[in-house]
């Protein structure tokens, strides 16, 4: 742990966890310019450097700028979201199986974005607005359902299993009650899905990711790892648990909704992208930042290969990730039966 001291202000950080943000960064953008430079129309790497710098010829400005850099970004953003709000709620429940694809949020911004489609017949503005709305609704109902003296770990992980299966059903007959082109168009999205994906997508996210970073990095970073040492420690210390606790559900599941209104529920990216980070900082804490920059990098690689894997056939980002984080999942719960904690 290193301490840098400016006019009377102090900053701790851990040099390794910020030598692994530096570099995932700096993967995350080479894996920017690499999937904005791969195509039907392929640009090298300084081709694209050139158009993101302001040059380059007309015809590569606008397949970078309009075609595939707002898909890239939307994608940039969704993996950032998702791998804060996945180390903020494994924070949270000291759990490693604690994200919101567990939780139950991101079946309730699904259920959202169903009504949007089948209830109200709505485009693609409604159906991201019914999926911000439902994964904020359903964060509403876990933390009042879990509250009894204080909205504890274990018992936020029991009822949000137990509502994730409830609207697993609601989502089930929200389907059957479709139309055979709203049923298509649903699946897709509740696949996960970045295909045509624009500004209009990427904007609202970022606006929300430079929001409610400083919040939980810098506002509530400090109190979140005295709480991993447990609720009374952190009393103890001066951390205002539930006041502390609340702020970051609200910034986690916020994260977590708009993810899902920009992309779908992307599966297993909040639940893998905060354990990586852990083994790749070798860090006691949450693991912010690396995480963040986990999430982003991991979403991008998913993306790419959802492109290139199969030719001539174009795969949902959430089938590449679904693949690789159940894959990771069961791997996770041998290690934890074998160390005896499952």
């Amino acid at each position: 742990m290193s301490v840098l001291r400016r006019r009377g202000l102090s900053l701790r950080f851990h040099r390794r966890s910020l030598l692994v943000s530096t570099g995932l960064a700096l993967l995350t953008g080479a894996l920017l310019v690499l999937l904005v430079g791969s195509g039907e129309y392929p640009l090298s790497p300084a081709e694209v450097v050139e158009v993101l710098a302001g040059g380059g010829h007309a015809a590569d400005a606008f397949i970078v700028n309009e075609v595939r850099l707002p898909r890239a970004v939307t994608g940039l953003l969704v993996g950032a979201a998702l791998g804060l709000s996945g180390a903020v709620f494994q924070a949270l429940v000291r759990n490693p199986l604690g994200s919101p694809d567990v939780l139950g949020f991101t079946q309730g911004a699904a259920t959202g974005a169903l009504a949007a489609i089948v209830l109200v017949g709505g485009g693609s503005m409604a159906l991201a607005t019914g999926a911000a709305l439902g994964g904020i609704l359903t964060g509403a109902v876990i933390y009042l359902l879990a509250w009894r003296g204080g909205a504890h770990g274990q018992r936020l992980i029991l009822v949000g299993i137990g509502v994730a299966a409830i609207l697993t059903g609601v989502n089930g007959y929200l389907l059957t009650r479709a139309d055979m082109a709203d049923a298509g168009r649903a699946v897709l999205w509740l696949t996960g899905s970045l295909d045509g994906r624009g500004w209009d997508s990427a904007l609202p996210l970022l606006a929300v990711l430079c929001a409610l970073l400083p919040l939980v990095v810098l506002g509530c970073g400090r109190g979140l790892r005295m709480m991993e040492l447990g609720d009374d420690a952190a009393y103890a210390l001066g951390v205002p648990v539930e006041r502390v606790r609340l702020a970051l559900l609200v910034a986690a599941v916020l994260l977590a909704a708009f993810a899902a209104a920009a992309a779908g529920p992307v599966a297993f990216v909040a639940l893998t992208a905060p354990q990586l980070a852990r083994r790749l900082t070798r860090a006691s804490g949450p693991h912010l930042l690396p995480s963040l920059w986990t999430g982003a990098a991991l979403l991008l690689a998913a993306d790419w290969l959802a492109q290139r894997a199969f030719p001539g056939h174009l795969l949902p980002v959430g089938v590449v990730t679904g693949l690789l984080g159940g894959g990771y999942l069961v791997w996770l719960l041998a290690r934890e039966r074998r160390a005896g904690r499952l």
